[in-house]
């Protein structure tokens, strides 16, 4: 039974026109399209009719009939077989095969025309109408094993011109048969018939016999199709494949040969860039590139039926592949040879292009080795000084040069990482910064001239493999991971930030082409990584050298690719809910250009705003105490008309609810004893201290100052204040503090410093939209309900905040 395509024929209505069947008028029942499966397994529409069935004299038997509808003319004469294998499949579609390679089907317009032809048939055939399949399906491979297996092998006709169609014939009807496929690669092989067949594709072309040159084409595309080794190591043998490939050129589907021999013969040049002395060694390499150049321009892009018919070919490339791998690795003085040229100043650059050229090939190819003979070959280059040459290398000028290094790197690093990080960890003991192969990298990625910084991304990827805690070694004592990231982080960590730093000295990027906005959200994506996955070492570096505010800077971008990275940075540093981190993000205030940016993209529902809005949620979802205070106090004036999602008023609830417990003195007391490790706990349940010590405001305390209990402290009246009369009267210094910098600065833009104070001593910023500086407070909004008399955020501040600004 023919292979069925996954969209069956069909017929569908049309007007008009009528046809005659069994010599009367039919009507649509009858009407069907005639189909035959072509050579790509694809169903050809051969037109539309009307079928009958009669008696034909000619064929000596009941035979299926459809003619045009269109002029009357014989579409199909089909006898109807009687060992035939017909099938109904969707109730008006009959498929069987008329004879080797050649499927039909006759789709029907309508159900019971589908069902009188298929009763005529099976009346034929003997069988009962009800079947859906008229014969049992045997293989035609166990067919044929029944047949007397000791005959005589598949006879060839003699190799002659006038044969050609013949043997192609032959060919064809030989490959859906795996015994038939069998028996004539047997015979092609024992009767020497492809130098035969060669030799007759000399005369053809002396004589322009096209007819004969489409038929041996036919021919050699049928043995390719027979997947035979023997069959190959005679068509790629030194004398045959360019008649081999001269046979394929003569596409009869092709309205003129293509030139593939001219291409193989005058354009493509061998260069031996290191002598090689084996001439087995040369002669395998010829063969490999031809063959490959078989299989990826001439031979037609094969059709799923023959995919799987040229398995063969695709090993022999695998393995003569292996092969040279093999003999370069294991040719000493090829590889020496190698490596002193390529590292020569003296070598000239067209030289050094083609050695590096040659490198780059040669580690293609290793990834066709299995992975112990794979450890071998990057075990020999690395002892070889291949990593020492890659840093010259790419030390060098020539644009082409250092692309193929940077390649020849990443083979390198996909294979190993681990050994590249020894590599270059050992030479910073040895070499300046500047000249380090990662440092190198991280430059020739910075100034990746490409528009779409094509090489830019692949290096980020390399550099990603390189700093990523999962695939360094797993010892007992972690060394390998302690020990590269010192490295990374004091020698590398610079060169990868200084375009970030260089572009976020003012309060909106510098440069804000798009290649540069590229450019940094590249740098940003692996800093993102880096929060995530190295802990401590990113802390340091992140609050030691203020880079968050640095790159918050970039929500000013005009790329909202940019500013969203930016945005993401700040938002995987929340999400670690660490003190540290939040301590210097609350005292650098690096809330506020996240709130100008969301004030500045206004009413519009897209990506920026749904994000900035999920980190404001996830502060309150996750009840980060510390930053919910912060940016209820700070930015509460700016944010609380933003009523269409409740995340702002449920922030100010959390602040309230935490306000209100601090208020109260009897919480505010046992929180002292709670944080007093030397005190015994109190009886009440355990639930309840836990509900205290999670609600206690670490912010209180100054970084590193002891608790001690009231009764240990020196009694002086500091001390006897409670914590909401020192909050009182630190605001009332920080409002004074206020009134003499507002009237001597321009609220204009972002706050200078002097606005700064550490929050632990009240202070707030100011904050201005860059819309308009009325719509947003002077000062930050008050913590508490404004009316209550004793709250932080009473009337009295912000009448005399308003006072100064109109002052002013």
């Amino acid at each position: 039974a023919p292979d069925q395509p996954s969209a069956a024929p069909s017929i569908v209505s049309q007007s008009g026109g009528c046809g005659v069947a069994g010599g009367r008028m039919t009507d649509t029942r009858r009407r069907v399209k005639v189909y035959t499966l072509n050579e790509d397994r694809q169903w050809d529409d051969r037109g539309t009719g009307h079928v009958s069935s009669c008696y034909v004299e000619r064929l000596k038997g009941m035979s299926l009939l459809v003619r045009a509808e269109s002029d009357g003319s014989l579409l199909l004469e089909s006898k109807i077989n009687p060992n035939t294998a017909y099938q109904k499949q969707q109730d008006t579609l009959i498929v069987w095969s008329e004879a080797e390679n050649y499927d039909l089907a006759l789709s029907f317009q309508e159900k019971a025309g589908c069902d009188e032809i298929w009763e005529k048939i099976c009346q034929v055939q003997g069988k009962d109408p009800s079947v859906d399949i008229t014969q049992d399906l045997v293989d035609e491979s166990e067919e044929e094993r029944f047949d007397d297996m000791s005959s005589p092998g598949l006879e060839l006709p003699s190799c002659e011109l006038s044969r050609l169609e013949e043997i192609a014939e032959l060919v064809a009807s030989s490959l859906p048969s795996p015994l038939r496929r069998e028996k004539l690669a047997l015979a092609l092989e024992n009767e020497g018939y492809i130098k035969k067949l060669l030799e007759i594709f000399h005369v053809c072309e002396d004589l322009e016999n096209i007819e004969g040159l489409h038929h041996l084409y036919e021919i050699i595309k049928g043995i390719f199709l027979l997947n035979r080794t023997a069959l190959f190591e005679v068509m790629f043998s030194e004398e045959c494949i360019m008649d081999v490939i001269g046979c394929l050129e003569y596409d009869p589907s092709l309205s003129q040969s293509r030139k593939h021999r001219e291409f193989l013969t005058k354009t493509a040049k061998f260069k031996e860039v290191i002598p090689i002395s084996d001439p087995e060694l040369k002669q395998k390499i010829h063969q490999t590139y031809r063959v490959q150049y078989i299989q990826d321009m001439v031979l037609p892009t094969p059709s799923v039926f023959e995919e799987n018919m040229l398995s063969t070919l695709h090993s022999f490339i695998f393995f003569n592949k292996v092969e040279i791998v093999g003999m370069l690795q294991e040719d000493e003085k090829f590889l020496t040879d190698l490596f002193a040229q390529l590292t020569d100043e003296a070598t000239d650059e067209e030289k050094r292009q083609e050695l590096v050229n040659f490198l780059k090939e040669f580690c293609a190819f290793s990834q066709t080795l299995q992975p112990q003979n794979r450890d071998a070959f990057f075990k020999t280059l690395s002892n070889m000084g291949i990593l020492p040459a890659l840093e010259v290398i790419l030390g060098m000028d020539d644009a082409q040069v250092r692309s193929a290094a940077t390649d020849i790197f990443s083979y390198l690093v996909e294979y190993n990482p681990s050994m590249v990080r020894e590599f270059v960890m050992q030479e910073a003991q040895q070499n300046d910064d500047d000249i380090l192969l990662i440092n190198l990298i991280i430059e020739h990625m910075i100034c990746d001239t490409d528009p779409e910084l094509g090489g830019a991304v692949l290096l980020m990827g390399l550099l990603r493999t390189l700093v990523d805690p999962e695939n360094m070694l797993a010892t007992a004592n972690k060394t390998e991971k302690t020990e590269f990231l010192g490295f990374f982080y004091k020698h590398c960590m610079h060169v990868l930030t200084a375009p970030l730093l260089a572009n976020t000295t003012e309060d909106k990027p510098s440069k804000d082409d798009f290649q540069t906005a590229q450019l940094l959200a590249l740098i940003l994506e692996l800093l993102t990584f880096c929060v995530e996955h190295h802990t401590y070492h990113i802390k340091n570096y992140i609050i030691n050298k203020d880079i968050l505010r640095r790159v918050l800077v970039l929500m000013a971008s005009k790329h909202a690719f940019l500013a969203l990275c930016a945005l993401r940075f700040k938002r995987k540093i929340i999400g670690l809910k660490d003190e540290f981190y939040n301590r210097y993000i609350m005292k650098s205030f690096l809330f506020e250009p996240v709130v100008k940016a969301f004030l500045n993209n206004g009413s519009r529902y897209n990506l920026m705003n749904s994000a900035i809005i999920e980190m404001f949620e996830f502060i309150r979802v996750e009840d980060i105490k510390s930053l919910t205070a912060h940016v209820i106090e700070n930015y509460w004036k700016a944010l609380e008309d933003v009523d269409y999602v409740q995340t702002f008023k449920g922030l100010k609830l959390r602040f309230e609810q935490q306000r209100e417990r601090q208020d109260n003195p009897k919480l505010d007391s046992m929180r002292s004893i709670l944080r007093n490790h030397r005190y015994r706990r109190d009886a009440r349940t355990l639930e309840d201290e836990e509900e205290m010590w999670f609600n206690t405001d670490e912010d209180d305390m100054e970084d590193g100052e002891a608790v001690v209990p009231p009764s240990d402290k020196p009694k002086n009246d500091e001390d006897i204040m409670d914590p909401i009369s020192k909050f009182m009267e630190r605001k009332k210094l920080k409002e004074s503090e206020e009134k003499e910098v507002l009237l001597k600065t321009n609220l204009s833009g972002r706050q200078s410093p002097s606005f700064k104070l550490s929050f632990s001593s009240g202070t707030k910023s100011n904050l201005t939209s860059q819309s308009s500086a009325s719509n947003l407070p002077g000062s930050p909004g008050s913590p508490g309900s404004p009316g209550s008399p004793g709250s932080p955020g009473s009337v009295s501040k912000s009448t005399s905040q308003m006072a100064a600004i109109t002052t002013k």
